[in-house]
């Protein structure tokens, strides 16, 4: 047995060396796995990430969520740091749309390249099988799906904007009726501001949301007059512009807010009425085109068909 150690003690030395190397490489392994987990699991917790079973790695849903802030806080911080006209327009715009989230703007251009690229990439995909690629209508049709996706974005928020304007203009005159019989109760400014935005908020909760936003401008220090000019230039409308300088003028001038109301409360009454009128002269002829395409060709088939089948029966 000796003879066998003394012949063979190389290979032995030579196994127990793998041996103890590969013991203190699955330690140190083991050891930096169960650290790795610690960390992860410990930054899913700080971190409000969620994890996946079998290795404690990030979901892709997370990590995706994640990327998609960080492109939106740095085109935020891209186009915050412009002042240029068409920027203060867009803010305009997202602001009457009812979106005053700071990063709206960044998020804007993000969707607007986003789907500029996606509908192209996907007309690009999908449009070979129907048309020749090699064809110049093949990428007119790229184009034209890019063109979409660019405007699409812009075209939504206008269309946005115009219903919030739509609902403002209606509201507008309710706004002021409650707002006069709240000052003939005595109530001032402000608290017939908070009074009408409660009252307005389940007929017109757009209306009603930025008379809050006015009452706090109020609260936060800003005068009357300015938060009234902010709360017009969010509801875009010239009523509410032309209020906000008449609520101005009654102060600088000592006159009674209460009359300059009543006044200009019957003015946009008769206003509403007048826009409703307006609109039922103007139905008579957007009718025309409707009846001249569809109605009346019926009607020309259906009185003159008898005609010609008897003309016909009668040839024979």
């Amino acid at each position: 047995m000796d003879t066998l150690i003394a012949e063979n003690a190389d290979l032995l030395i030579t196994i127990l060396v793998f041996v103890a190397a590969a013991a203190a490489a699955f330690g140190a392994m083991a050891m930096l796995q169960v650290r790795g987990a610690v960390k992860r699991r410990a930054a899913g917790i700080v971190g409000g990430g969620s994890l996946v079973e079998g290795g404690g790695r990030r979901s892709f849903r997370q990590a995706s969520l994640e990327a998609m802030q960080k492109l939106v806080d740095y085109t935020t911080k891209h186009y915050a740091s412009l002042d240029t006209g068409n920027m203060k327009l867009l803010r305009a715009r997202l602001v009457q749309a009812g979106i005053f989230d700071p990063r709206a703007v960044g998020l804007f251009f993000v969707l607007r390249f986003g789907l500029a690229i996606g509908l192209a990439a996907l007309a690009f995909v999908l449009l070979p099988a129907v048309m020749d690629a090699t064809t110049s209508s093949y990428w007119g049709v790229v184009g034209l799906a890019g063109l979409a996706g660019y405007l699409g974005p812009s075209l939504a928020l206008d269309r946005i904007v115009k219903q919030r304007r739509d609902e403002y203009r209606v509201g507008f005159p309710d706004f002021m009726d409650l707002l006069v019989v709240c000052a003939d109760a005595g109530l001032g400014m402000e608290a017939s501001l908070e009074r009408v935005g409660r009252e307005l908020a389940d007929s017109y909760p757009a209306l009603a949301q930025n008379i809050h936003i006015t009452n706090l401008e109020v609260r936060a220090g800003c005068s009357l007059t300015e938060a009234l000019e902010h709360f017009g230039d969010r509801l875009g409308l010239d009523e509410v512009r032309s209020f906000a300088t008449l609520i101005q003028q009654s102060d600088e001038l000592g006159s009674s807010i209460t009359d300059a109301l009543r006044v200009y409360s019957e003015d946009m009454r008769h206003k509403r009425l007048s826009l409703a009128e307006e609109k039922a002269y103007s139905l008579p002829v957007k009718l025309s085109v409707p009846l001249m395409v569809c109605v009346f060709p019926v009607l020309f088939v259906v009185i003159l068909l008898p005609v010609v089948v008897r003309v016909k029966m009668g040839a024979y």
